[in-house]
């Protein structure tokens, strides 16, 4: 009988870790791969080779016969291009070969991964380059190499390279704001992520018989079940037995892949349930996610069930988000978000707060775009999700504390008698975890990091992170310049920091609310401060491209222009596809399922009243019953002639990728919406044994 491993005994078995390496390469080759890691530097050739070869022997150990360049493409998914370790020798043998040149580069025919208009599709060409901070692993018997992925004429055209760049970024200028506390002995800072995943779990039977689930990923036809998440009777409660089979399993493998799978529990939504990591640096979770996503869909497979990720699946239920808890750590030890519990501390910390809080009010237009998407507008500002206007939740003991900074006076719940003074006694019994998450807020401070709350559940989290981490750099360096000037010519460090912790406060407290931002009095309030609320993608995208924003991310080479006016475009292409994709599968359904089963089913209830009517019976209830389905049946055929027009009329809409996504969100989308309004109430007139496809019964409550 073989021994049963514990979780501790094969957590990471499958990943090539700094453990592994250690025990594999020689004592001078490890080293010079962790100095790499740990500063950047650039791996030579000839321990590039060793490093190859010694991955390759672990690789083929583990099974695998193949390895790839895993890449992170503008698709908001992972891609990879597998080639054999194989090599031919004389007389037909083959030997397995792998090399530092194929460790370090790739070159993947990427003609047609989005580009923006950055490259051409005959320019076929785009490398992969290895990215030696995020450890290879084994997966379905290939060895997966984390890359970064780039245009033949060097355009990024990945999630993970500016993702990179920004944590650099951070580094740098957070390292130069530590110096000014006097910290010597940090040499890295880096931020840190833990991505909370929510998801749905179906039966595959029922998916199977839904082409709109199939095609789509989310319901476009459905009348609400009897019963919804209104008794909150499924949140935190007993899993059923397929379901915690399928959370066994998912969690074996992940901790194979070295995963930090944590927390698993029922959401709000009946089918829905969430799963939380512990937090790792940016890059590495970034990665993990994508992994965490692509295991949850195979491995429900084998349990009979679908894993759903679009950020609403089922109207008029809870949808599906991503929580981006957000920190920033140094290599001394410190988490730099920690208020900390002495006075010079607590003055780091403060500084770091204001520094975030002035950087989400000057650049919220890029975190509602970073959580801009066809699914996810569905879902913002319902109860399950934060409104678009971006605002930051505190709680009161730290407003009391910013309000004491900045008008001067004692902090309330305090000494009384004792007057706020920069680095003296104002934080050291604040009580870690005192805030609430605030559910209605996107963005809410939880004791020592910002939980983003807006982020769709199929959501790469990339660029909510670079976009985090570049603002708040942005912010830091304009920080350490005006401290290091004002150092440098003799001024007190304390009072000159205390006076620009008052500034920031009293010009970037619009941003802050504690309160219900579902309420349509906040909404009034956040239009009276000045707050943007981007409802709708189509209005945020193009400020991607607002000068400010572009200085930024050119300052400090994160992204270009070109590369930023990309991006949007191919955000903007994607909704407008995505939106013609679903109407082109609410047609097909319509068409091809519904009109059918109404006209079927109106002409039984017909043959009902003629046979009434023959027998010399009253048949008022059947004309009743034939009258309104004749009525609903009509209503249908009228709201699918008019979709299927405007769909088709979208071709002359194309001057730019702006003007087809607004069409489609203003004519299109609409008629989707009194499509489904006729279907829906069709689907509740007609009974189950004539409706064509499962309904939200089915789907939500069988499992």
């Amino acid at each position: 009988m073989s021994e049963v491993k514990t979780a501790a005994e094969y957590f990471g078995c499958n990943v090539f870790s700094d453990k592994v390496m250690r025990d594999r390469l020689p004592k001078n080759i490890y080293k010079s791969v962790m100095r790499t890691k740990q500063f950047g530097t650039a791996l030579e050739d000839d321990v590039a080779n060793v490093v190859a070869n010694a991955m390759k022997d672990w690789a083929v150990e583990k099974g695998a016969t193949h390895y790839t360049h895993w890449f992170q493409p503008m698709t908001g998914i992972t891609a990879e291009k597998h080639d054999a370790f194989l090599t031919p020798v004389d007389e037909g043998n083959v030997i397995l070969e792998f090399s530092g040149k194929e460790l370090v580069k790739g070159e993947p025919d990427a003609s047609s991964f989005p580009s923006g208009g950055l490259r051409a599709t005959f320019e076929a060409r785009g490398y992969t380059a290895w990215d030696p901070t995020s450890n290879a692993f084994v997966k379905d018997d290939t060895l997966c190499i984390p890359t970064a992925f780039c245009s033949y004429t060097g355009e990024i055209l990945d999630k993970k390279t500016p993702l990179l760049r920004s944590m650099e970024v951070v580094n740098e200028q957070t390292l130069r704001m530590l110096r000014l506390f006097g910290n010597t002995a940090a040499t890295r800072v880096t931020t840190t992520v833990g991505p909370e995943q929510e998801y749905f779990l179906i039966d595959k039977k029922y998916y199977d018989l839904r082409k709109d689930l199939m095609l789509t990923g989310r319901t476009l036809f459905g009348a609400m079940a009897p019963k919804g998440q209104e008794l909150e009777d499924h949140y935190f409660g007993n899993i059923k037995q397929r379901v915690s089979d399928f959370m066994k399993e998912l969690d074996c493998e992940l901790w194979k892949l070295g995963i930090y799978a944590k927390t698993e529990h029922n959401e709000v939504a009946p089918g829905q349930h969430e799963l939380a990591p512990v937090f790792t640096t940016s890059n590495i979770s970034a990665d993990h996610n994508q992994l965490t996503m692509e295991l949850m869909k195979k491995i429900a497979r084998k349990h009979g069930l679908v894993c759903l990720l679009h950020e609403k699946p089922f109207a008029g239920v809870n949808g599906s988000g991503k929580h981006n808890n957000w920190s920033i750590s140094s290599n001394d030890g410190q988490n730099l978000l920690d208020p900390g519990d002495t006075p010079m501390k607590n003055l780091q910390f403060i500084t770091f707060l204001c520094a975030f809080i002035k950087a989400v009010d000057e650049y919220a237009p890029l975190l509602r775009i970073s959580a801009a998407s066809a699914g996810n507008d569905h879902r913002l500002g319902a109860n399950e999700a934060p409104p678009a206007v971006i605002s930051i939740f505190l709680g009161d003991e730290l407003q009391n504390i910013l309000d004491s900074i900045e008008t001067g006076t004692s902090v309330k719940g305090n000494n009384a008698d004792s007057i706020f003074e920069i680095g003296v006694d104002a934080l050291p019994n604040f009580p870690k975890d005192s805030t609430d998450r605030n559910r209605t807020s996107p963005l809410a401070f939880t004791g020592n990091k910002f939980e983003f709350r807006m982020l769709g559940s199929a959501d790469s989290i990339s660029c909510t992170n670079v976009i985090m981490n570049t603002s708040f750099a942005q912010v830091i360096c304009e920080f350490a310049d005006e401290l290091e000037s004002a150092v440098a010519k003799g001024d007190d460090f304390k009072k000159t920091l205390k006076a620009l912790l008052k500034r920031t406060i009293t010009n970037h407290k619009r941003v802050i609310f504690n309160g219900n931002g579902y309420s349509d009095e906040w909404l009034a309030e956040a239009e009276k401060r000045g707050l943007p609320n981007y409802v709708s993608t189509v209005d945020a995208l193009p400020h991607y491209t607002d000068d400010k924003y572009v200085a930024m991310f050119e300052k400090f080479k994160v992204y270009t222009r070109t590369e930023i006016a990309s991006r949007m475009e191919i955000l903007l292409e994607n909704y407008s596809k995505v939106l013609n994709i679903e109407a082109n599968t609410m047609l097909y359904m319509a068409k091809k399922q519904i009109a059918p089963a109404a006209l079927e089913y109106t002409k039984f209830a017909c043959d009902a009243v003629i046979s009434k009517k023959n027998a010399g019976l009253d048949s008022t209830l059947e004309e009743k019953i034939a009258n309104k389905l004749s009525m609903l049946t009509s209503s249908l055929y009228n709201a699918i002639e008019t979709l299927d027009a405007d769909r088709i009329a979208s071709k002359d809409h194309t001057e730019t990728a702006e003007t087809l996504a607004r069409y489609y969100r203003d004519v299109v989308f609409a008629d989707m919406q009194n499509l489904r309004a006729v279907a829906d109430e069709l689907e509740m007139n007609i009974p189950e044994s004539h409706w064509p496809i499962p309904t939200y019964i089915d789907l939500l409550f069988t499992v």
